[in-house]
């Protein structure tokens, strides 16, 4: 099932190339049963940001997610979480995920911190294997597009998936307005 087609991208399924994957992705799609359903397909990592990925492979700009790792700070404790929008919207930071992290001030995790702490490549982190604990607040027009590509945890390669799947990931909370229109 795993097979997709969207733009010039053909996936295959991950489960028979788990090594396009970064392995916290390939062993937490396997523990969901999941690595039939989702596909991988590999690019230019050189296209592997957002607007590069579009034009160069023809796809809808709707059907790109981006994935952010944010964090904010409560007595002390570091509250870490994940935030999957449309690639036509930014994450509500200042306002939805301040208050689902219940921290003061919320704000994108230090990239040298969120490679290391996700094991990913930087501008490829995926809600699909992040560290056990961590919310992944997905919102809620990512899971109603039919076909979404995301990151895989390699800058060289992409997930292609149903943005319903995504429900099956631990941790996940589907929030209402959490991706915005970008100000033009």
């Amino acid at each position: 099932m795993g097979t997709f087609t969207l733009g010039s991208l053909r996936s295959v399924p991950v489960g028979g190339r788990p090594d396009l994957v970064s392995p916290e992705v390939a062993a937490a799609l396997e523990a969901l049963g999941l690595g039939e359903e989702v596909g991988v397909v590999e690019i230019d990592p050189e296209l592997s940001d957002t607007a590069a990925t579009q034009a160069a492979y023809d796809l809808p700009e709707d059907a790109l997610a981006n994935c952010v790792i944010v964090s904010g700070r409560r007595e002390g404790e570091q509250r870490i979480a994940a935030c999957l929008v449309l690639a036509t919207t930014r994450a509500d930071v200042n306002n939805t995920v301040k208050r689902r992290l219940d921290v003061r001030k919320a704000s994108f995790l230090a990239r040298e911190d969120a490679v290391t702490l996700t094991g990913m490549e930087f501008g490829a982190i995926t809600p699909i294997g992040l560290p056990a604990g961590w919310p992944v607040f997905v919102d809620r027009a990512v899971l109603d597009a039919p076909l979404i590509v995301i990151g895989s945890g390699l800058r060289r390669t992409k997930l292609l998936l149903a943005g319903s799947s995504l429900t099956s990931i631990p941790g996940v909370e589907i929030i209402d307005g959490l991706g915005q229109p970008i100000a033009p």
